[in-house]
Formats: C-alpha cells, sequence, structure tokens
C-alpha cells in the first residue's frame, strides 16, 4: 500500500480515537481501515496502537511516530502548496479559540486583518473561558494564558499579562481597602469558575509565594460577569490586567495589593502544527504575533 495513504490512516485513527471514527471521517469501510494499520504495522515491524472492543490507544511508539508522521504530511502539503502557488493565497477554514474577552478585544481584530488580506480563508472562532483540547476539538489555533504544560504543542510567545485585584471606590469606601493578602478573609469575594473552580489566590510576599483560599459570595462563570458585578460595587475580584483595564481608566475599579502580585503571566498562541505548518496557519500565526507583540496591555 502507498505509504501516505498508511500514515494517513493512522493519523485518522490517532485522532478520532477509534478505527470506526476514522473510517467515517476518511469516507472508507472499517475493515479498509484496520487493513491500513495493520499493513503499516507489519512494515514497521512494531505495534502502533493497542486495541480494545470500544476504542484504540497509541503505543509508546505509536505516539512518537504520530508526531513524526504528522510532519511529514504537514511538509508534504507544504510541498503541494508551493508547487501549485497556493502557498501564497491561504484559503480553507481556519479554527481558533481564545478566552471570550481576549477573543473579544485582542484577536478578533487580528481575524478580521487576516480575512481582508486573504479573501480565500474562512475563520470560526469559538471564544471561552475553559481550555480545549486542540487535537479532540479540531482547532488549528488557540491563545493560552499562564505556564504551559508539556505538551507535543508548539507555542509562540506573543506577550505577558498580570493577575489584578480590584474593587469599586464604592464598595471600598464602604468597607475599608486590604493592606495585605490575608485582609480578603474580612471582603466580600466575587469570583469567575471561568479561571478555576478553587477560589484560592497566590501571592507574592516578599520573596515568598503565599496562598490565600477564599469562600466567595458570588461564584460566576464567566470573567465578564465578575466584572460588572465588582464594577456595580459588590465586592472584590480578581481578573486579568486586560480585562479590568478600561474599568481601571474610568475609575470605576481601583487596583489592590499591587505589591503582592504574582509575577505577570505569559501568552501565547499555540498550534498543533510544527515547523511545516499549513499556510493558513502560518499566516494567522504571523497577523497575530505581530499586532498582539506591540500591544501596549500585553507589554506588563
Amino acid at each position: 500500500m502507498d505509504q501516505v495513504y498508511l500514515m494517513q490512516v493512522f493519523v485518522a485513527v490517532s485522532e478520532e480515537g477509534g478505527l470506526s471514527a476514522a473510517a467515517r471521517k476518511l469516507g472508507l469501510s472499517p475493515a479498509a481501515v484496520t487493513r491500513a494499520v495493520v499493513a503499516l504495522e507489519q512494515q514497521l515491524g512494531i505495534a502502533l496502537l493497542l486495541r480494545t472492543t470500544r476504542n484504540v490507544r497509541l503505543t509508546d511508539a505509536g505516539q512518537q511516530y504520530l508526531e513524526d508522521t504528522r510532519a511529514i504530511l504537514a511538509s508534504i502539503i507544504e510541498a503541494n502548496e508551493k508547487a501549485s502557488g497556493i502557498n501564497a493565497e491561504p484559503g480553507g477554514q481556519l479554527m481558533l479559540t481564545a478566552p471570550v474577552l481576549f477573543g473579544r478585544h485582542f484577536v478578533l481584530p487580528c481575524v478580521l486583518d487576516y480575512m481582508q488580506r486573504y479573501p480565500g480563508v474562512e475563520v470560526n472562532a469559538q471564544f471561552l473561558d475553559r481550555v480545549v483540547n486542540l487535537v479532540e476539538d479540531g482547532f488549528d489555533v488557540a491563545v493560552r494564558i499562564g505556564h504551559l504544560p508539556d505538551s507535543t504543542l508548539r507555542a509562540v510567545k506573543v506577550g505577558r499579562i498580570r493577575r489584578v485585584l480590584c474593587a469599586s471606590p464604592s464598595y471600598l469606601a464602604a468597607h475599608g481597602t486590604p493592606a495585605h493578602p490575608a485582609d480578603l478573609q474580612g471582603h466580600t469575594i466575587v469570583a469567575s469558575s471561568a479561571t478555576t473552580p478553587r477560589v484560592e489566590w497566590q501571592f507574592r510576599d516578599g520573596g515568598d509565594t503565599s496562598s490565600v483560599l477564599l469562600k466567595p459570595r458570588l461564584l460566576v462563570s464567566t470573567n465578564d460577569a465578575a466584572l460588572d458585578a465588582a464594577i456595580a460595587g459588590l465586592g472584590v475580584t480578581r481578573l486579568m490586567s486586560y480585562q479590568t483595564a478600561q474599568a481601571i481608566d474610568k475609575g470605576q475599579l481601583k487596583v489592590l495589593l499591587e505589591d503582592f502580585e504574582e509575577e505577570p503571566w505569559p501568552v501565547h498562541l499555540v498550534h498543533r502544527e510544527g515547523r511545516h505548518r499549513s499556510s493558513k496557519v502560518r499566516a494567522f500565526i504571523d497577523i497575530a504575533s505581530e499586532r498582539l507583540r506591540t500591544h501596549p496591555l500585553l507589554r506588563n
């Protein structure tokens, strides 16, 4: 069998998590998919997949081979694009995701610029206050805020942001201003479960790191709801600096405990592809990187 075909089938099985699902994606019969995987394993002389009645799981060798195979297939696509001239004009659909407020204020302008430059592309932008799995959910690019875990994903750093504690002037006038993180135990807390379901805020205290476990009076599912509640004077909240910047500039919120803030968090554009990225992904990352790296709110 053709080696490229076998690789394509193997990647589909790995990403879909099963032979039947891969068969549906590729428009093949399950038997044809099984034959392709078996033929590839026989060629290599190793087991790539561990099969059960319900799903398949990659072996250690299979995981490594998957990454290498993705790179090879991407390089083939890139070579074909260069030969046909498509590389100069990205096309197809780009799937991307970002946090809600970050997506609205920072990513959407990048998307509009991208689409204006390349009329042949379509974009599906999902702005969600939760972390999605790029492989399982089929996304090409994601914005990640915070320190990245070790993974096979590729990342491009585009800035950094602070996590700021804030409250409205009216709330502080009525309840006082905390002077130390421990003082937060005596204040009304507004928190967003989009960041973490456990409200344990980290602070820097001199050269050490401390944490305060808090019970919020109001727990909401989105960051913008927490922002609105804080502006309305309900209590103290903690959000990213870009989320609070406008309200702080207008005097609707005041920043608290700046001397105890954690180190700023990095912002990355994360993608699944290696050096041989498809033209649509490469073009978007180039545009977004240039715009985000020069944005004043991402240079804290």
